[in-house]
């Protein structure tokens, strides 16, 4: 066997936008009247902005509808989207979906991010070229930690799972691929400090570590 699919998580692998969320989610709490602490914000890595704001809805009791609350979280992050100048794509991680694509890997984005912000993010940084498919966890009845969005990754790579690799920053994300029965490789970054992706089966710091020469030995 070898690795024939790699299964993309987008925020803090391909660009980090925690940054640009975390801002956007602080205002909306500011906007609906919320007091969220930073450790009920760490545990929200993963889940898609919907599961978010029906927490938050649930646990403060808000009158407003969680559609209300997602657009305003949006709108929020469209504007620094669009203007904050130190919104990159994570160093490395071009180069690394070149290699794949050129070396014949199936590359399947399975992110928690909305379909807005998917097709915002690929748009910006011209990466449709390069994936065979995209799922949002918006579409899915779970979030991660839940498997699903692996599992129907994998299938839309028409890969064995056997095959494939998860890339992922995230607790709840690490989980997910486990509880899929997925390759994981664990990106270590200085956001990440919050999460643990001790479970991971490489804990990687660096793409190029994970290039198909040094990667394919843990696919006998």
């Amino acid at each position: 066997m070898s690795l024939q699919a790699v299964l993309f998580d987008m925020d803090g692998v391909i660009v980090d936008t925690e940054p640009l969320h975390h801002k956007a989610y602080f205002l909306m709490f500011d906007t609906f009247g919320i007091d969220v602490s930073a450790e009920m914000y760490a545990g929200f890595a993963g889940a898609s902005t919907k599961k978010v704001c029906q927490t938050l809805k649930d646990q403060f009791i808000l009158h407003a509808s969680v559609e209300e609350m997602i657009e305003e979280k949006r709108k929020n992050f469209k504007i620094l989207f669009d203007e904050d100048p130190e919104f990159d794509l994570i160093p490395g991680v071009l180069n690394l979906i070149q290699h794949y694509y050129e070396n014949n890997i199936s590359l399947v984005l399975a992110s928690s991010a909305s379909h807005q912000t998917i097709e915002w993010v690929f748009e910006k940084f011209n990466l449709e070229p390069y994936f065979l498919a995209k799922i949002s966890g918006a579409d899915l009845p779970e979030s991660k930690p839940h498997p699903e969005i692996f599992l129907q990754a994998a299938r839309l790579s028409g890969k064995p799972k056997e095959n494939c690799m998860v890339i992922e920053d995230s607790t709840n994300g690490v989980i997910a691929a486990n509880r899929a029965g997925i390759f994981c490789a664990g990106f270590q970054s200085p956001h990440t400090e919050k999460q643990d992706i001790s479970t991971a089966n490489i804990i990687i710091d660096d793409f190029a570590k994970i290039t198909l020469e040094k990667i394919n030995s843990f696919f006998p």
